[in-house]
């Protein structure tokens, strides 16, 4: 019972199941590398990379209802929501990475055509989605989200992960 409980608990992985099968990776369906720049990024390299972006979303906006004169609470709400949109939407048309995304080195592309920036419509479609979580959340083997899926992008690697020796380096 222990053993069924343990492996149950542990996922599939514990039990010895391959969830992307023999030889496959996030991305192998789309012709993307297993490791390294142009590779699928982690989800919590994503986590991390929005929290980030919504920090200074909210450090934007601090500023901005700093200088309104006794904003109302739906004021403020706008306000933080829009620089969180504008900065993510801006930045990652023009270079595919927002400012959360650059500094955990992963980078938004079109799955269509990875090496180039993803253009303004599939990162405001990706972006508006995002407002609604369930989208950003939701995650197919590929880990692409649902608001990926929609808009036609994938998130990558811009550089090979870290990876932390026993030695400490």
């Amino acid at each position: 019972m222990a053993r069924w409980t343990g492996t149950w608990l542990s996922g599939l992985g514990a039990a010895g199941v391959d969830r992307y099968g023999e030889g496959s990776w996030p991305g192998r369906r789309h012709g993307l590398p297993p490791e390294g720049p142009g590779a699928v990024a982690t989800t919590g390299s994503r986590f991390a990379a929005i929290v980030v972006d919504l920090l200074v979303g909210a450090l934007i906006a601090a500023l901005v209802n700093g200088a309104l004169e006794d904003p109302s609470s739906t004021v403020r709400t706008t306000v933080v929501n829009g620089a969180f949109a504008a900065q993510v939407i801006v930045l990652q048309t023009l270079t595919g990475q927002s400012l959360g995304m650059r500094l955990l080195g992963i980078r938004v592309a079109r799955l269509a055509d990875p090496a180039g920036a993803p253009g303004f419509l599939p990162v405001a479609v990706r972006t508006l989605l995002i407002f609604l979580v369930l989208p950003a959340v939701i995650l197919d083997r590929d880990r692409r989200g649902l608001h990926d899926k929609a808009a036609g992008t994938v998130v990558l690697r811009t550089r090979a992960a870290r990876s932390f020796a026993a030695d400490g380096r």
